[in-house]
């Protein structure tokens, strides 16, 4: 079963609330290259950072529907810490690997440039100035 990406901030939520009600260490395995992903740069292994999101490991943690916000230490440095919801791949107890898994996401494309622009077309250098016109 294929769960909508809707209801991956409410399963982080419940899953973190469980870990901590069976005194265990939320863990997140988050993709690094996601856009948007803001990590310390040099703990990730293959693309991926394993972040422990406990009360005792984290201060100011927000979970909100698109993003997870908080402050760690790393390196006895505090970072600020931002990830997408859909950079999420799994929250699990670390004593016991329980939890559960998301599909990894596919990375959104970057933009391709103006065909027209390319072609030489109408817009010389960029410098057109955008107008608006009545259409009855």
């Amino acid at each position: 079963m294929v769960l909508p990406e809707s209801a991956k901030p409410h399963l982080l939520q419940a899953i973190y609330a469980w870990c901590l009600e069976q005194d265990l260490t939320p863990y997140l395995l988050v993709l690094v290259n996601y856009p948007g992903v803001a990590v310390p740069p040099g703990y990730d292994r293959d693309g991926r950072i394993v972040l422990d999101i406990s009360p005792s490991a984290t201060q100011g943690l927000q979970m909100a529907d698109s993003w997870i916000q908080f402050q760690a230490r790393f390196g006895g440095v505090a970072r600020r810490i931002d990830i997408p919801m859909a950079a999420v791949l799994a929250i699990y107890a670390a004593e016991t690997q329980e939890g559960m898994g998301f599909p990894e996401p596919t990375l959104p494309q970057e933009p391709e440039p103006d065909a027209a622009r390319d072609k030489g077309g109408s817009s010389a250098g960029g410098n057109e100035r955008p107008s608006l016109r009545v259409i009855k």
